[in-house]
């Protein structure tokens, strides 16, 4: 019995151990800090919606790697960001740029909304219309 429980407990703590533990040595605090802010600003292509700082993935891990080399070099942040998308497409980020490309993603929820809206006060004028010609016929 207590070798079964041992044997399960085992079991259970390899298991919360399997995740690589990265260690980057920073050259100041704000080198540190972009590698973070990057880290939340760039999206895991493997997970769904994940950024790369808090996925497990493994390509989450090899662009943290990337990033941290390039930042090493002395890239700035526009240039790491084209780099990825260069390599993954626009998906990796999280907030895409405004152009023609990505006009619907940042207008369409509003403008379908404003159509709403008007469709919903068409349809009010219709019924209050129909409903006058109804009582001045009666």
């Amino acid at each position: 019995m207590i070798k079964t429980i041992l044997v399960a407990f085992a079991l259970a703590a390899s298991m919360s151990v399997h995740a690589a533990i990265e260690t980057y040595q920073f050259d100041s605090p704000e080198q540190e800090a972009r590698f973070r802010q990057l880290g939340y600003e760039l999206r895991c292509p493997k997970c769904q919606n994940q950024a790369i700082g808090d996925s497990d993935a493994e390509i989450s891990g090899d662009l943290r790697a990337e990033v941290y080399r390039m930042l090493k070099e002395g890239a700035t942040d526009a240039e790491i960001k084209d780099f990825m998308v260069a390599r993954y497409g626009r998906y990796v980020l999280y907030s895409p740029p405004l152009d023609k490309q990505t006009l619907i993603l940042w207008f369409g929820p509003a403008g379908l909304l404003v159509l709403g809206g008007i469709l919903v006060v068409l349809r009010i004028r219709q019924s209050k219309k129909a409903l006058e010609e109804g009582e001045s016929q009666a």
